[in-house]
């Protein structure tokens, strides 16, 4: 087990995760512009859904690489971390509308699996990781969403409690 690298990976990973809502929180409408710029496909839903915007994807991705270097981490593997965290996000999103759910609807395990697993799976070369630590990370990050998510809606900094 390598528990101080996959600390350092959940802690990058929830930075992404919190960077979109933080942003909200700060800029409210300003800077919003769809991910999928509105795009519909053929089954007649968003390819992500309006919750998804630029603007969330680049705090995410950027926020990692800022702090990365604070805890220990390259900023290279802070930087990938977060777009694989944001790519695992957005596959999520992308599932969900394609299952009917409407956007920020909570879909267990797929909505906290794919964020975590996607980084988690990129740093077994670059941390060493194992897959007794990706699986570790994995759960951890998927329990520990799933409490700091009510947490954060009681202090009202999420509209939903997951």
């Amino acid at each position: 087990m390598h528990p101080v690298a996959v600390a350092q990976i959940l802690g990058l990973i929830a930075l992404a995760n919190s960077m979109p809502v933080v942003g909200k929180n700060i800029l409210g409408d300003r800077f919003v512009w769809p991910l999928d710029f509105g795009a519909v496909l053929g089954d007649g839903h968003r390819l992500f859904g309006a919750s998804k915007t630029i603007r969330g994807v680049l705090l995410g991705v950027f926020g990692c690489l800022l702090v990365a270097p604070l805890i220990g981490v390259a900023g290279w593997i802070g930087l990938m971390t977060g777009a694989l965290a944001m790519a695992g996000d957005l596959f999520s999103s992308f599932i969900k509308r394609r299952m009917n759910r409407p956007p920020s609807s909570q879909a267990l395990g797929l909505d906290q699996i794919p964020e975590s697993l996607f980084p988690l799976l990129a740093c077994i070369g670059p941390l060493g990781l194992t897959p007794v630590d990706v699986l570790a990370g994995t759960v951890i990050f998927t329990v520990g969403e799933l409490l700091l998510s009510r947490l954060l809606f009681r202090l009202h900094l999420r509209d939903r409690p997951y």
